[in-house]
């Protein structure tokens, strides 16, 4: 067993800001105490954010896969290439789970891509079927499905309040990306 005992598995949804940001969060403190965590990114594309150049100086310890297409993937922009993406990066992260490589590994945004349907909820369910005891797991995104939540050890729900998004402000460098 792990210096983090059994694992647990962690889900971060909601429609507030902040799932993403509390999951590298928890990576950051697993890195400070000797922890490898990887980050498998869906729906995400390699652009230079600030996290990945984050993981660069924290490197072999922390490693961040963005395994999706370039720009930003609004719901009516889903295209049967970010189905295609979405398959691919499930298939490395059951990978990499069973792999022994990893203490903690994130799986941002894979519950949005269940809700855009780019993957099906028995996906997930069976990559957390398959986390070896020890490997801390964390979900991140909106629209989790139900399945998800009962089986998770740890749910949290953003829930957005109030957001300058909506005043005009875009995302900043540092702060959002």
């Amino acid at each position: 067993m792990s210096q983090l005992g059994p694992g647990y598995i962690h889900v971060y949804t909601g429609n507030g800001k902040g799932k993403t940001t509390a999951a590298l969060g928890l990576a950051l403190r697993a890195v400070g105490r000797g922890l490898r965590v990887l980050v498998i990114q869906f729906l995400k594309g390699p652009e230079a954010t600030g996290e990945l150049k984050g993981a660069e100086r924290l490197a072999p310890q922390l490693e961040i896969r963005p395994l999706g297409r370039r720009g930003v993937l609004s719901p009516s922009d889903v295209s049967p290439r970010d189905a295609v993406l979405a398959r691919q990066a499930m298939e490395e992260s059951m990978h990499e789970i069973v792999s022994s490589r990893w203490d903690v590994v994130v799986l941002d945004e894979v519950l949005a891509a269940c809700s855009l349907d780019l993957l099906k909820v028995q996906d997930v369910l069976r990559i957390m079927e398959a986390r070896p005891e020890g490997v801390e797991l964390i979900l991140t995104g909106r629209g989790s499905p139900e399945e998800v939540i009962e089986k998770a050890d740890l749910v949290t729900e953003m829930r957005e309040i109030r957001h300058y998004f909506h005043e005009g402000v875009g995302g900043r460098v540092g702060v959002e990306r």
